[in-house]
């Protein structure tokens, strides 16, 4: 199995219900191809760089996890569908990339408990 690491952007008019249910359904597309989802990310309403379809803001999520190559596929496909999804990036982490997001991961961990 890859390690891979995914993040996209879901239209700004969402409720915090929609957004969920976006989130869940691409975390179940990853668990059916057999992938493993190692971290998850929320990182909220944010400003965007430029505007995109007429919008200067977006939700950002985030995810990490291990899976065959073909799921890849099947995820990039169904982000290309969602019209909920304005962008996203799906690139494979190779060994260094994976050692910062541990140190990054457990970075995050220590503030949530301080």
């Amino acid at each position: 199995m890859n390690h891979y690491e995914t993040v996209f952007i879901l239209t700004p008019v969402l409720s915090d219900v929609q957004v969920k249910e976006a989130v869940d359904k691409f975390r179940g597309i990853i668990a059916d191809g057999g992938g493993q989802i190692v971290h998850e990310e929320d990182w909220g309403l944010k400003k965007l760089a430029y505007p995109i379809q007429k919008k200067s803001t977006a939700f950002y999520a985030m995810m990490e996890f291990k899976a065959e190559g073909q799921v890849i596929e099947k995820l990039e496909t169904e982000f290309r569908r969602d019209e909920r999804i304005i962008r996203f990036l799906t690139f494979k982490l190779d060994k260094d990339a994976a050692e910062y997001a541990e140190r990054r991961k457990d970075k995050l961990n220590n503030k949530k408990e301080a």
